[in-house]
């Protein structure tokens, strides 16, 4: 039985994986900062586990507390909507942390387990932002393209070791709480003079026909965890299939 540890499991895409992986089999160490056992399947192959990928000594307790997986996937991540301009360099490290180095940290962790075995997959979930320019994402499009250039170089890296490196980029998901998780690191920085753009920028949202849902990321991240070719990226959701047909 395979093994699979997902970050950021206590809501959307997380959650839904943690889900997905452990209904096709799977043994799921379904991670997140506070642990609630409620949210998932009651089962011997359900562990859920408290972890914070900006936290070196919470990253080696996890790992240490359940040994060898197959399968990491670097879920979690923190969203920030507003002008740059006004964006507090505290904040873009905020997000930085988590969204970019945490991913790294995850990956440096597992990695002497994957090389010595000469086996193991790293998927790391990006976003369609990475695709094509966004207004008002400027901070958090940084922090996702640069795990896409990380995750290209290191899946070439690690080839000559059978460890394969896949994204994920999922598209706009009105469904999830991302958004509404991170009110409070985006309070102030939608204001005069960028306040007429931005109301703008999110009646275009709300009126979008193609969306995410939770399941195409799932579905996505199953596919990359299991495809054995030379494939890198794999789009989930209608909105960045359209856009990776477009490039």
């Amino acid at each position: 039985m395979k093994t699979v540890l997902i970050t950021g499991c206590s809501s959307g895409y997380g959650l839904e994986t943690a889900s997905y992986f452990h209904s096709q089999g799977w043994n799921v160490i379904a991670t997140m900062r506070t642990p609630r056992k409620d949210l998932l399947p009651r089962s011997s192959r359900m562990h859920v586990v408290s972890l914070d990928v900006t936290k070196p000594e919470s990253i080696a307790c996890a790992l240490e507390e359940y040994g060898s997986i197959d399968v990491l996937v670097n879920n979690a991540g923190v969203g920030l909507f507003g002008a740059f301009e006004v964006t507090p360099m505290a904040t873009v490290r905020e997000v930085f942390e988590t969204n970019t180095f945490g991913v790294m940290a995850m990956a440096q962790a597992v990695l002497p387990q994957f090389r010595t075995r000469e086996s193991g997959v790293i998927v790391n979930v990006t976003s369609n932002v990475t695709l094509a320019p966004f207004p008002l994402v400027a901070v958090y499009t940084a922090s996702k393209a640069a795990i896409d250039g990380f995750t290209a170089s290191l899946a070439f890296e690690l080839e000559a070791f059978n460890v394969r490196v896949k994204l994920v980029e999922p598209g706009y998901a009105p469904s999830t709480r991302f958004t509404e998780n991170g009110q409070q690191r985006m309070q102030g920085l939608i204001s005069e003079p960028y306040l007429p753009f931005a109301e703008g920028c999110f009646a275009s949202l709300a009126q979008r026909s193609t969306v995410t849902y939770e399941s195409d990321v799932a579905e996505a991240v199953w596919r990359a965890a299991n495809d054995e070719s030379g494939i890198l990226r794999f789009p989930a959701g209608a909105d960045t299939l359209a856009l990776a047909q477009a490039e």
